[in-house]
C-alpha cells in the first residue's frame, strides 16, 4: 500500500482528533497530515500543534466559496478528510476530491441530521427512552449523516442514565472504534 495522508477537520475540543493522532503516529503507511479548524479557539488546534501536527484555520467564506482548502490538501497530497467533531456541511468541491468520513454520536438513520450533533442528539435519545444508542461511521456525501454507513457499535441506555452518562458511553466506542475502521478504509483502498 503507498502512504495515506489524513487530514482532520475538527470544531471543538479534539478529544477524537488527538484520539486518532496518537493511535496512527507509529504508522509509516498512515500519516495525519495536518489537522483544520472552522474556529481559531477551538482546542482541537492546540491538541495538534501538542502533538507536532500542522494545523489551519479557515472561514466560512474560504470554505464554501473558493478552491483553496481542495488546493492546499491537494498540494499536501491528502488522500481522506476525517471529519472529528466538525459541524458545518462539507461542500461539492470537497467531497468531488476527497473520501471523507466521520463518525456520528448514534445510530443512523437515526438522531441524524442537521442540529444533531453532541449533547442534542444524547438529549434526544434519553428524552424518547431509547434503549441503545452508538456511534455510526459512515462516508460523507452532500447531506447530513446521509453517506453510506461503514460501521456501527451499540451501547446500553439505562432508564436513570443522563444525557451526560449517554455522552460518555458514546464517546468510549468512538475512541474505541473509530482510528481502526479509518485504517482499514485505508487500507482498502486502492
Amino acid at each position: 500500500m503507498e502512504e495515506k495522508r489524513i487530514a482532520l477537520f475538527a470544531s471543538g475540543s479534539g478529544t477524537n482528533a488527538e484520539n486518532i493522532i496518537k493511535y496512527f503516529s507509529e504508522n509509516e503507511k498512515i500519516i495525519v497530515d495536518s489537522l483544520w479548524s472552522n474556529k481559531s479557539d477551538a482546542y482541537a488546534l492546540v491538541r495538534a500543534q501538542n502533538l507536532n501536527i500542522k494545523t489551519f484555520v479557515f472561514n466560512r467564506d474560504q470554505f464554501y466559496n473558493t478552491n483553496e482548502i481542495v488546493e492546499t490538501l491537494r498540494n499536501r497530497k491528502v488522500n481522506v478528510i476525517v471529519l472529528a467533531g466538525f459541524l458545518w456541511l462539507i461542500p461539492e468541491n470537497l467531497i468531488e476530491n476527497f473520501t471523507i468520513i466521520n463518525v456520528h454520536p448514534a445510530l443512523l438513520p437515526n438522531y441524524g441530521g442537521k442540529g444533531m450533533y453532541g449533547m442534542n442528539v444524547h438529549k434526544a435519545v434519553v428524552e424518547n427512552r431509547e434503549t441503545h444508542t452508538g456511534i455510526t461511521i459512515h462516508f460523507v456525501n452532500q447531506n447530513y449523516d446521509e453517506g453510506k454507513i461503514i460501521f456501527q457499535a451499540k451501547c446500553e441506555v439505562l432508564p436513570d442514565d443522563t444525557p451526560e452518562m449517554v455522552a460518555q458511553k458514546v464517546h468510549e466506542l468512538e475512541y474505541q472504534h473509530f482510528p481502526p475502521i479509518i485504517e482499514k478504509v485505508l487500507n482498502e483502498m486502492s
